[in-house]
């Protein structure tokens, strides 16, 4: 039952309304006691002055009020007190369930944060399970004004189970401005998913609309409410595909008050050298094959050699000799423990320093650690351990790898075909790392070389959105960020772009060092609108068949259509159209059509944003690059010519997971427009 705005001014409406009155004055008062919090007389130094005053402005950001946000969306009426014995026969007890925890001045609580165990029944309990709970009621909003709430009495066994209309409406709402949070939404089945465990990692595919984005993030925010101090010590990272994509999330974690999680492409992790060159798709798919970690290893490994000479080491009147035979012993032993090449090397000094002590020992002498120390800075010692185990340099090695065809010839034999190795030659001569034109393929090369030389820091958690488009290497330089952690995987099999996207997430989360993930799939489609999904669903049988296609919960079947059109003017009038209603739209076209498009929109006076800057209420149309489409959405959309999109693409199997992905791009409503015959594949 939803309740509307012209309830009595005692009636339950109006309580509701008093008590999110009283809750923000909690918030507030919360907020000033931390504002008011004098740190003079507590810090012993100037640098924990610093941290402390970090701390503090992070919580005081953490504890906003946002003017146009509900400070909570839900009550939850317990048969019993929470963790009391049922049988007891304890008065249950009412919470509010918000996006933060909120108490009043004697600490008692006015809002408990949506993560807390006991909100948990706010997104599980039905009438089957009820979970203890008497009511349930749903809060609907306009703007921050408490507008509407609805009930549902899950232990009352008349009352049959209905569809929330407040839910619809949420999940139905225009989209304006960034991504934002789904918490008041949470199915079930994504909530099982938002509460697992921090020790496992996680692979959610889902189709479009199905809310994989936001159960990513909101996993994050759930994890960090859990494990906040280890968290706190090893940190979050969320992984997308571009810039626009992340500036797009960007709002959704700290909506939820955690400001702390990092966000990044796999580019920035892997910046090690200036990315100024692009490959052909052929190179770029053999670098990012899983087999050239085996061409790098081997390549690196190359260096060292085994010793023939001793070392003399002299020390005042007395000379300490370690034959070749014993360096060539410490030397493979190293190399069977098979730890990094720079924590060997590292490693080896110290073997021949210790090496000599022991000669030392037998001769009667007492040597102590500083002895051991002083032996392994040693001239000779240093001559030898650059001799057998010099320093390399990941990007060098790389460069010689790609430019140097007997030394790649070397080292990738048995591992890539000859045609492979000519593939991803330089045509060109290089002089030097700062000058060569490295791709973004090679940056990845680099990182695994790095990650051979020196271990690469592990975070606490990683999330990885947008996942089907990364190759094998790229998930390697992934994994090495949580190697002691754990992941949340997100993606779409059906949206994969590149010529290299993942096949099967049981591959890719080995490529992942992740292999015991668990996949789980969301097939309830919250965002796209039926008739838009099931006809984009008509590419599914050629693009990624035997996947399932996604089933819309929404009741609002949305607007559909498709326009044969004479020219460009029929599509901005298209766009002219959606604009009327209230809502962002996105005007999605192949690359190459972008510039015809944008000259088209300037002509008739239409203002246009870029895929990443943020839609307002005065600028609502952003020109979409198909490249750039993928995780944005929008409330309506005008398609332009889909043939073009598909055509824009290496293949046409890539080039109709595009379309696929431009065509699901929709909430509300999608126009096609096309003068060119469409692909057949959605006629049929």
């Amino acid at each position: 039952m939803s309740t509307p705005a012209h309830d009595t001014l005692d009636g339950p409406l109006a309580r509701e309304r008093s008590h999110l009155a009283a809750s923000r004055a909690a918030l507030r008062a919360m907020r000033e006691d931390v504002e008011a919090l004098d740190i003079s007389d507590v810090t012993a130094n100037w640098v924990n002055a610093q941290i402390l005053e970090r701390q503090i402005g992070e919580r005081i950001k953490a504890l906003a009020d946002l003017s146009d946000t509900p400070l909570f969306f839900g009550r939850l009426d317990y048969l019993h007190a929470p963790g009391a014995e049922r049988a007891e026969g304890g008065e249950g007890e009412q919470f509010y369930i918000g996006r933060r925890h909120v108490h009043d001045a004697d600490g008692d609580p006015m809002v408990i944060d949506w993560r807390a165990p006991v909100s948990q029944p706010f997104y599980r309990a039905s009438k089957k399970d009820p979970m203890d709970v008497g009511l349930r009621r749903r809060f609907g909003y306009t703007g921050g004004e408490l507008t509407a709430y609805e009930d549902e009495h899950l232990s009352d066994p008349q009352e049959a189970a209905t569809t929330s209309k407040l839910l619809q409406q949420e999940i139905e709402r225009p989209r304006v401005g960034p991504m934002r949070d789904i918490v008041a939404t949470i199915q079930p089945e994504q909530d099982e998913i938002v509460r697992s465990g921090l020790g496992g990692t996680v692979c959610v595919q889902g189709g479009p609309g199905t809310g994989k984005t936001a159960v990513g993030l909101h996993r994050v925010a759930y994890l960090l409410y859990a494990h906040r101090e280890r968290l706190a010590r090893t940190g979050t990272l969320v992984i997308g595909p571009n810039r626009s994509f992340l500036h797009y999330i960007e709002q959704v974690l700290p909506a939820l008050g955690e400001l702390t999680v990092q966000q990044a492409t796999v580019d920035d992790l892997v910046a090690h050298v200036e990315v100024r060159g692009t490959d052909e798709a052929a190179a770029a798919t053999v670098k990012g094959d899983a087999r050239m970690a085996e061409v790098l290893r081997r390549a690196l490994y190359s260096h060292v050699t085994l010793p023939t000479e001793p070392v003399v080491v002299v020390r005042g009147s007395r000379r300490w000799r370690v034959p070749a035979y014993e360096l060539e012993e410490i030397v493979r032993e190293l190399l069977a423990r098979d730890i990094r090449y720079g924590a060997a090397r590292e490693a080896l000094p110290q073997r021949i320093a210790h090496a000599v002590l022991v000669q030392m020992e037998r001769s009667g002498e007492a040597p102590d650690d500083r002895v051991q120390d002083a032996v392994a800075r040693n001239s000779a010692v240093k001559a030898a351990v650059k001799a057998v185990w010099p320093a390399v340099d990941p990007a060098k090695l790389v460069l010689r790898l790609l430019t140097d065809a007997a030394f790649l010839a070397e080292h990738a034999g048995g591992v890539l075909t000859e045609d492979e190795q000519k593939t991803i030659l330089w045509a060109k001569p290089v002089r030097s790392v700062k000058s060569a034109p490295w791709s973004a393929a090679d940056a990845v090369l680099v990182d695994e070389a790095a990650d051979l030389i020196q271990r690469t820091s592990s975070l606490g958690h990683v999330v990885l959105d947008e996942a089907q488009d990364l190759s094998p290497m790229q998930y390697r330089a992934v994994g090495r960020r949580c190697t002691t952690g754990s992941a949340t995987v997100l993606g779409d099999l059906a949206q994969g772009t590149t010529p290299w996207a993942t096949r099967s997430w049981a591959e890719a989360l080995a490529h992942l060092g992740k292999p015991e993930g668990a996949v789980e799939e969301l097939t309830a489609g919250f965002r796209v609108p039926t008739d838009v999904i099931a006809y984009a669903s008509r590419l599914l049988p050629h693009i990624a068949p035997g996947l399932a296609s996604v089933a819309s919960v929404r009741e609002n079947p949305g607007f559909f259509e498709v326009r044969a059109v004479t020219g460009t003017a029929e599509t901005v009038a298209a766009c002219e159209e959606l604009l009327r209603n209230e809502g962002s739209t996105g005007l999605i076209a192949a690359d190459a059509r972008v510039p015809v498009l944008a000259d088209a929109l300037a002509a008739a006076g239409i203002a246009y944003l870029a895929p990443g800057e943020e839609t307002t209420r005065e600028a609502r149309l952003t020109l979409v690059p198909a490249s750039l489409a993928k995780g944005l959405e929008y409330d309506y959309v005008v398609l332009d010519e889909p043939q073009a999109v598909v055509d824009g693409e290496p293949d046409e199997r890539t080039g109709l997971r595009r379309l696929y992905v431009a065509l699901t791009r929709a909430v509300s409503g999608l126009i096609v427009t096309h003068t060119a015959p469409l692909p057949p594949q959605l006629t049929a």
